[in-house]
Protein backbone atom coordinates (compact mmCIF):
# COMPACT_ATOMS: atom_id res chain seq x y z
CA UNK A 1 0.00 0.00 0.00
CA UNK A 2 2.92 2.32 0.67
CA UNK A 3 4.15 1.83 -2.90
CA UNK A 4 0.75 2.95 -4.14
CA UNK A 5 0.81 6.11 -2.05
CA UNK A 6 4.44 6.93 -2.71
CA UNK A 7 4.75 6.26 -6.45
CA UNK A 8 1.44 5.75 -8.23
CA UNK A 9 -0.74 8.45 -6.66
CA UNK A 10 1.61 11.37 -7.55
CA UNK A 11 1.92 10.05 -11.13
CA UNK A 12 -1.82 9.44 -11.56
CA UNK A 13 -2.68 12.80 -13.20
CA UNK A 14 0.09 12.30 -15.76
CA UNK A 15 -1.05 8.73 -16.43
CA UNK A 16 -4.62 9.94 -16.97
CA UNK A 17 -3.50 12.62 -19.43
CA UNK A 18 -1.52 10.10 -21.48
CA UNK A 19 -4.40 7.59 -21.42
CA UNK A 20 -6.92 10.23 -22.46
CA UNK A 21 -4.78 11.33 -25.42
CA UNK A 22 -4.32 7.70 -26.51
CA UNK A 23 -8.06 7.10 -26.18
CA UNK A 24 -8.93 10.14 -28.27
CA UNK A 25 -6.48 9.10 -31.00
CA UNK A 26 -7.75 5.52 -31.03
CA UNK A 27 -11.38 6.64 -31.29
CA UNK A 28 -10.69 9.17 -34.03
CA UNK A 29 -8.87 6.56 -36.13
CA UNK A 30 -12.04 4.47 -36.19
CA UNK A 31 -14.57 5.67 -38.73
CA UNK A 32 -18.06 4.26 -38.64
CA UNK A 33 -19.06 2.47 -41.82
CA UNK A 34 -15.61 2.31 -43.37
CA UNK A 35 -12.47 0.29 -43.02
CA UNK A 36 -9.20 1.44 -41.51
CA UNK A 37 -8.16 2.57 -44.98
CA UNK A 38 -11.02 5.07 -44.87
CA UNK A 39 -9.20 6.96 -42.16
CA UNK A 40 -6.37 7.53 -44.61
CA UNK A 41 -8.40 8.47 -47.67
CA UNK A 42 -9.65 5.13 -48.98
CA UNK A 43 -13.29 4.21 -49.59
CA UNK A 44 -15.26 1.06 -48.88
CA UNK A 45 -18.65 1.44 -50.53
CA UNK A 46 -18.91 -2.17 -51.70
CA UNK A 47 -19.47 -3.85 -48.34
CA UNK A 48 -22.86 -3.71 -46.65
CA UNK A 49 -21.58 -5.79 -43.72
CA UNK A 50 -18.01 -5.37 -42.58
CA UNK A 51 -16.11 -7.62 -40.20
CA UNK A 52 -13.06 -6.19 -38.44
CA UNK A 53 -9.81 -7.89 -39.41
CA UNK A 54 -6.13 -7.25 -38.99
CA UNK A 55 -5.35 -3.64 -38.14
CA UNK A 56 -8.96 -2.75 -37.47
CA UNK A 57 -9.33 -5.53 -34.91
CA UNK A 58 -6.09 -4.46 -33.24
CA UNK A 59 -7.25 -0.84 -33.10
CA UNK A 60 -10.65 -1.89 -31.72
CA UNK A 61 -9.07 -4.01 -28.97
CA UNK A 62 -6.51 -1.31 -28.20
CA UNK A 63 -9.35 1.18 -27.75
CA UNK A 64 -11.10 -1.16 -25.32
CA UNK A 65 -7.93 -1.74 -23.29
CA UNK A 66 -7.10 1.96 -23.09
CA UNK A 67 -10.69 2.79 -22.10
CA UNK A 68 -10.65 0.21 -19.29
CA UNK A 69 -7.27 1.49 -18.06
CA UNK A 70 -8.58 5.06 -18.11
CA UNK A 71 -11.66 4.07 -16.09
CA UNK A 72 -9.54 2.17 -13.58
CA UNK A 73 -7.21 5.14 -13.18
CA UNK A 74 -10.18 7.43 -12.63
CA UNK A 75 -11.58 5.10 -9.96
CA UNK A 76 -8.15 4.89 -8.33
CA UNK A 77 -8.03 8.68 -8.30
CA UNK A 78 -11.42 8.82 -6.58
CA UNK A 79 -10.30 6.30 -3.96
CA UNK A 80 -7.14 8.21 -3.08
Amino acid sequence: MEFLKAVVIPLLPHIQVVLSILLIIAILLQQRGSSLGGAFGGDNFSAAFHKRRGGEMFLFRLTLVVAVLFILSALLNLAS
